[in-house]
């Protein structure tokens, strides 16, 4: 068990260091490309961040586990917007623009809807099966494609680029080479620390009697949503709010669309052990991002709205708990 437990946390390790050296590297391109701070975080940062997300649910598509794919996906959204949004709207209100409030909020919103209507359209149509095919896979990789190129597009020709965004004193960007040998390491690093990763808590889950959905709830979701915490606690310091919430939007948008839509072509994904209560603080996690758009302060994600996402995550965390 010891030699287990140490090689998950080697493999968290890698993971987190890998993430990092990715999302350095990938964001020093992107910005002598001259990307917004928004678009960077919504895709550059929120990409980069998801790839842990990736790797493990590539690896349990790969390895015929769809519960380590799909519950590492819908709890990583859950820990992104009610744990990860809440404590950095906690410590730093974060700011909610226009462009936020009419298309990347309600965007995360349909794309999740969408998810919960292609999986589970059995439980709530009644017809087909609760599964994603590889042809649902697909339209939703496609239409993640579709949105990346729209909001590059975006970000780059609404003047917002990086002008604002002064490099830290002392802190000097990685040059072209550099950043795409960190982006290399990083991906390098991530595939294998996320293999290592999967096995080890698929190991200790079975030891423990627990199922493999309840472990990519818990321990996978909060493992791979480390470099997201990470990210968004280091942004909320240096006050840029737009960074952060761009990075969690990116993350969920990235996790249902790419990588949910990526591992159900790679191996048709059931959807059978996911129950009403996932559904519903899945789909309640996105609305509470709208709502804190128009309640209380409206433009921005204030200490109200940050305590009732951790209340929520806490309830949901303590519901899971009770239920093994």
């Amino acid at each position: 068990m010891l030699i287990q437990i140490a090689i998950l946390l080697a493999g968290l390790a890698l993971i987190v260091l890998g993430a990092e050296a990715l999302v350095e590297g990938a964001s020093a391109v992107a910005k002598k490309a001259g990307i917004s701070d928004f678009v960077i975080g919504l895709t550059i940062v929120g990409m980069g961040t998801s790839a842990p997300e990736m790797v493990v649910s590539f690896t349990g598509a790969v390895k015929g586990i769809p519960d380590i794919a799909l519950g590492n996906i819908i709890g990583s959204n859950i820990f992104n917007t009610l744990l990860i949004l809440g404590l950095t709207a906690l410590l730093m209100p974060i700011g909610i623009t226009n462009e936020n409030r009419k298309r990347d909020i309600p965007m995360n919103i349909l794309i999740t809807v969408l998810l919960l209507a292609l999986g589970l359209s059995k439980m709530f149509f009644g017809i087909g099966e609760n599964n994603l095919s590889r042809i649902e896979g697909g339209i939703l990789v496609a239409i993640f494609v579709v949105y990346m190129v729209f909001s590059f597009k975006q970000g780059t020709n609404n003047g917002e680029a990086s002008k604002e965004e002064k490099p830290e004193e002392g802190h000097k960007e990685p040059g072209v080479f550099l950043s795409l040998l960190m982006i290399v390491g990083g991906l390098a690093a991530l595939i294998f620390g996320g293999d290592k990763f999967v096995d080890s808590a698929t190991w200790i889950a079975e030891t423990a009697g627990l199922s493999e959905k309840f472990i990519a709830i818990t321990i996978l979701a909060g493992g791979t949503s480390l470099p997201e915490l990470a990210t968004c606690i280091v942004a909320a310091a240096k006050k840029k709010g737009q960074l952060a919430l761009g990075n969690i939007l990116g993350s969920n948008i990235f996790n249902i669309l790419l990588i949910l839509g990526g591992s159900a072509m790679i191996c048709p994904l059931s959807m059978a052990n996911i129950n009403l209560i996932d559904a519903g603080v899945l789909f309640l996690s996105s609305i509470l991002v709208l709502l804190a758009s128009f309640l209380w302060d409206r433009n921005k994600i204030d200490r109200i709205d940050a305590s009732t996402m951790l209340i929520c995550f806490v309830a949901y965390m303590t519901w899971l708990f009770m239920s093994i």
